[in-house]
């Protein structure tokens, strides 16, 4: 893969992940999903498109890197918090509606940590089409 081609998968990565923790953001308040289920706080795992184990069984021979992708989205680990709500369509027995523990802070910790891996992925692509322009133009004058 060329960097450009890495870069690009980086971009898409980062973008993915924007999008699930936007979608953390939006559900602080939301009780239930559309199918009634409670609510979780989801993140987007990725990975290197080789593995290590592949990388190991080649037993030294030089491969090239062949960028990022998504592996999944998996829920997060976390609690619920329970607000007093008696007028809440929602609420149980005793009034409490059931909200998920969505860490409003640390999902924009992550929201600005992820935005600045996309820069960077951003940043290398445009540094890789420098670079190959710049190669174009010494090989015209040669």
């Amino acid at each position: 893969m060329t960097p450009t081609q890495i870069s690009r998968t980086g971009l898409d990565v980062e973008w993915q992940r924007l999008q699930v923790i936007a979608q953390n953001l939006a559900s602080v308040d939301t009780s239930r999903t559309l199918s009634g289920q409670p609510v979780r706080a989801m993140r987007l795992v990725s990975a290197a498109r080789t593995g290590f184990a592949d990388l190991v069984a080649k037993k030294g021979s030089v491969q090239a890197p062949s960028g990022v992708e998504v592996v999944g989205v998996e829920p997060v680990g976390g609690g619920v918090r329970r607000v007093y709500e008696p007028e809440n369509p929602q609420a149980d027995k005793t009034g409490f509606v059931t909200y998920p523990a969505i860490d409003h802070a640390g999902e924009m910790t992550l929201l600005i940590k992820t935005s600045r891996a996309y820069e960077a992925n951003l940043t290398a692509l445009n540094i890789a089409g420098q670079m190959e322009s710049q190669a174009l133009q010494l090989g015209r004058q040669s």
